[in-house]
């Protein structure tokens, strides 16, 4: 059901690889809600991905930009508000990447440049989105930028590996320069700490499948879906939510306030 809670908003979506991606649910729902908005993600994932099917669903256009270049988010930008006949009302930061997780490291044999460019494109590039809108002046005042987080940035997955380092400073970026861009431009900044999520990306994570069912088991409401979570970043991108700023908020179904679930104690009873 549709509440026209984003009608005249402008905004830009990144991150949409496949209909699995979270920020393609979030798209489809910022549709539906009346927003226009662009869609980007790196030159290397529009190969990859069917962003351009996305694209043509919304009626909209795909703008290639590397996250971590400063030059390319500068186009984003400006190119955007030429698109869409004005300044941004909301962004979703759904960007993250470690070659350390993909190419099988050890979390005590991390390759450090690796680790680096971990950090840079998980966590920097959102500091960078931040302060290029601040700098081009791009970002409407009252207007609310959202990143995707985990809750591995305060608890311990040992097969997250340096991910959660990047969960940990994207949450950190978001409360610094939410400060700085809610003094200047009433500009809300927040994070969303999702469950786990059957999204190409979290299922790449080794061990994924039963971590899932543990906190679908630890959760009293059950995992949230990347549809629960679109609605999320909605309702945060709205104007319902003019005063929310500098939070992680746990979209987890309670898991991040449980400490063990009778359905877990029942299992590990058999």
């Amino acid at each position: 059901m549709a509440y026209n809670l984003l009608k005249g908003k402008r905004g830009i979506i990144t991150g949409a690889l496949d209909e699995n991606s979270i920020a393609w649910k979030v798209a489809v729902r910022a549709k539906e809600e009346g927003a226009t908005f662009t869609l980007t993600n790196a030159p290397v994932a529009l190969r990859m991905g069917k962003i351009k099917e996305l694209a043509q669903q919304c009626n909209t256009e795909v703008i290639p930009a590397d996250a971590t270049s400063v030059e390319d988010l500068e186009n984003l930008y400006k190119r955007s508000m030429e698109l869409l006949g004005g300044k941004i009302d909301f962004v979703l930061h759904s960007i993250g990447m470690s070659p350390n997780v993909r190419k099988g490291r050890e979390y005590g044999d991390l390759n450090y440049e690796w680790f680096m460019k971990t950090l840079d494109i998980s966590a920097m590039s959102f500091h960078k989105m931040l302060q290029v809108a601040e700098k081009l002046d791009a970002l409407n005042e009252g207007a609310s930028v959202v990143a995707l987080s985990y809750i591995a940035a305060q608890r311990t997955f040992p097969d997250y590996s340096d991910m959660a380092q990047a969960k940990a400073m994207l949450e950190s970026i978001a409360r610094s320069y939410g400060e700085r861009y809610g003094r200047l431009k009433k500009v809300r900044v927040n994070t969303i700490s999702q469950s786990p999520t059957r999204t190409t990306a979290g299922t790449g994570i080794s061990g994924f499948d039963v971590f899932y069912d543990y906190a679908d088991m630890m959760s009293p409401l059950g995992n949230a879906t990347a549809e629960e979570c679109a609605d999320m970043c909605i309702v945060l991108f709205s104007d319902l939510t003019r005063k929310v700023t500098m939070q992680n908020i746990y979209h987890d179904g309670g898991f991040s306030s449980m400490g063990i679930s009778p359905q877990v104690v029942e299992k590990l009873s058999k």
